[in-house]
């Protein structure tokens, strides 16, 4: 039986069974997690003793745990001497007593290690066990020593001196609140199925006879689990997600993570538990496509744990469910799961308040002029209120349900279409409602000028990167974050190593996402939303990327050599960075078909996209974002005829020096060095 299971069964909230659990010495690490039949049968028992207690006038925490504890005497044996210990490998480490049959929760308490430590242990030896199942008593030895410790094994009878972890304390609910329905957006990789998870679950759920059998699309929707209700955001994908936190619009209470059974964790599904982890929200694990032949949802949770997700059946509490959006198959067990976060997080709000919210999407459509879908945070919007969102007011003069349905009112959580818009508001922009079109405009003028001062005023990365540097220097407890991308996954797994040796007093350094392959637009908005400098080793960002960073003053640095990129990111983490050499991106051509010449070898046959190239400019050739070739030009043609320089939007012939292996789609890229001092 499930935890949430029996606290249905004995009327009271999930949290209650939890800490029931945790006074008993039960571990259950989420309100999904399984019990025993033992553990159900103690905590029924603990529920009905503080109940009688309750009746007779004793106080619930008069009711202890011992009367239901197996009885018999407490056996005073001498725990024993290990058997015949093998010789350390370390002298110097030191002992771990543990009890024969000692599961992973406990050789993790004993060792004061994580359970996700003790369980990837065990999988780099091709054994997978939860936190609940004992360690392989052939493999106790090996898993103690590889994290850090010499094996002594305790006398069975000795008492178990760990206490288990209670449950994770859920937040305060604000005062007058009530609860409100969670908001959820799904990500993961493309092709994974989610849009198809979010057709299933909304035609599940939508009622076709609603406002005629016409269902329009506002960009989020509302389903129903009893008389309760989930608010799903129809913006599948991380950049959506991202692109609204980056304008400081924390929507979304819950993420579901949609990973398919067959082909496991790939390099979207990476971008997306980075952004995820970053928006610092509960992660729920769909493991989709469980009706194809070759799905292995085992192999999905043990790759995930690679990720820094430790889903509840290997010992995390991370909740996973086991679905298919074809058929439909655990789609309502996954909506249980999010409602039961929901219980436990206690989101709520006030519906009373004045009411405030976010834009998710906005257009201009031909016969309702400027439309925007909303989210109803606080507060209850009801149809004539003067609204405001940036620098754009307008009144309520109509607003439409995810069905079609006109409504009168929004209350919390409650996704709306609003029609009286004065123009197109921005996604990600907060609204809020004012006393009257007067005070609606004057707030969206002042917004209007702010937004315009701070156009004129937008810092550059090197603007940025100053201001960084100064923070560390300053800041006590100072924290450099990084977003790091490698040409090869050893790369990738030597600069983490070599960056998780750098530290200071008062200092650390977080890394919010790393992955191989070149650096695109996602990475520039997860470091605009969390404050990350880029570092590319043998990688570089293409022209939308780098566009995108200049815009919003993201610092990129991209190196050849790894200890120069640790020491750069050693000498940032005290603020001071000595004078570099900085590279101006001079053009960049486009690689559209390859000629064989009897002089030059490889001929490229380029479309100059930005800039221009010169002949005597550096270059590098990237390609798929990898750096794959830096050197010169050896020639350079337009038509028959040399040339110096070609200009954007002209095509030309390139050969590279000494490189033949050009092919189509590549991209050239010419760029000089300049000296530049950082203080």
């Amino acid at each position: 039986m499930r935890a949430y299971e029996l606290a249905r069964e004995l009327g009271v909230e999930s949290k209650e069974v939890l800490a029931r659990a945790a006074d008993l010495g039960i571990e259950v690490a989420a309100a999904s997690s399984g019990l025993d039949d033992d553990s159900v049968a103690l905590i029924r028992l603990a529920f009905e003793e503080a109940a009688t207690a309750a009746a007779a006038g004793v106080a619930p925490e008069e009711s202890p745990a011992e009367p239901v504890t197996p009885a018999g005497p407490e056996p005073e044996a001498a725990p024993l001497s290990a058997p015949a210990a093998p010789t350390p490998v370390r002298p110097a480490a030191p002992l771990l007593s543990v009890r024969p049959g000692v599961t992973v929760s406990g050789l993790a308490a004993a060792a004061g290690r994580p359970v996700g430590e003790v369980v990837k242990v065990l999988l780099s030896r091709g054994q997978m066990a939860g936190a609940a199942q004992p360690v392989p008593p052939d493999h106790l030895e090996a898993v103690v020593g590889a994290l850090g410790f010499i094996l002594q094994v305790e006398d069975a009878t000795a008492p178990a001196a760990a206490a288990p972890s209670g449950p994770r304390s859920a937040p305060a609910r604000p005062t007058g609140g009530v609860r409100r329905p969670p908001v959820v957006t799904v990500m993961g990789h493309v092709d994974h199925g989610k849009t198809k998870l979010l057709d299933r679950i909304r035609t599940a759920n939508v009622v076709a006879e609603e406002a005629g059998g016409i269902t329009q699309h506002i960009g989020a929707y509302q389903v129903s689990l009893g008389e309760r209700r989930i608010t799903f955001i129809d913006t599948p994908g991380h950049e959506a997600f991202t692109s609204l936190r980056a304008r400081g619009a924390e929507v979304t209470d819950i993420v579901v993570l949609v990973v398919a059974a067959d082909d496991g964790v790939m390099p979207q599904t990476v971008e997306a538990i980075s952004h995820a982890k970053a928006a610092g929200v509960p992660i729920v694990v769909a493991i989709n496509k469980m009706d194809l032949p070759g799905a292995e949802p085992q192999t999905v949770r043990a790759q995930l744990t690679e990720h820094g997700l430790l889903v509840e059946q290997l010992g995390g509490d991370v909740v996973s469910a086991e679905v298919s959006a074809l058929t439909g198959e655990g789609i309502d067990q996954l909506l249980e799961y999010l409602d039961l976060i929901a219980e436990l997080e206690e989101f709520s709000a006030d519906p009373s308040a004045p009411a405030a919210g976010t834009v998710v999407e906005a257009q201009l459509d031909r016969g309702r002029g400027p439309v925007a879908t909303v989210i109803v945070h606080q507060g209850t919007l009801r149809r004539g209120d003067a609204i405001v969102a940036g620098a754009v007011a307008g009144r309520v003069r109509a607003m439409f349900d995810h069905t079609g349905a006109p409504v009168d009112s929004a209350p919390p959580s409650t996704p709306v279409l609003i029609m009286g818009w004065d123009d197109v508001p921005r996604a990600g922009d907060r609204f809020e409602v004012k006393r009257d079109e007067r005070a609606a405009r004057a707030a969206a003028d002042e917004a209007a000028d702010s937004l315009r001062i701070k156009e004129l005023v937008m810092p550059t990365a090197a603007d940025r990167l100053q201001s960084l540097l100064d923070e560390l220097r300053s800041d006590e407890q100072a924290e450099l974050r990084l977003i790091v991308k490698a040409d090869t996954q050893g790369s990738q797994e030597a600069i983490r190593e070599g960056v998780g040796k750098i530290g200071r007093s008062g200092g650390r350094i977080t890394i919010v996402h790393a992955a191989v392959g070149g650096i695109n637009e996602n990475d520039v908005l997860l470091a605009d939303a969390t404050g990350s400098v880029i570092f590319g080793f043998g990688v570089r960002p293409d022209a939308k990327s780098r566009r995108a960073a200049e815009d919003a003053g993201i610092e990129i640095r991209t190196y050849r050599i790894i200890y120069e990129m640790l020491d750069d990111i050693e000498a940032m983490l005290v603020g001071r960075l000595a004078p570099e050499a900085v590279e101006r991106v001079l053009g960049s051509a486009e690689v559209r078909a390859v000629f064989r010449s009897p002089r030059f070898g490889s001929v490229a046959g380029c479309y100059v996209t930005e800039g221009e190239l010169a002949r005597s400019a550096r270059v590098r050739l990237v390609r798929d974002g990898v750096v794959v070739y830096e050197g010169s030009i050896a020639s350079l043609r337009r038509f028959k005829d040399d040339a110096r320089s070609v200009a954007a939007g002209f095509e030309c012939g390139v050969g590279l020096e000494s490189f033949k292996d050009v092919k189509e789609g590549d991209v050239i890229e010419a760029y000089e060095v300049q000296e530049v001092a950082r203080t």
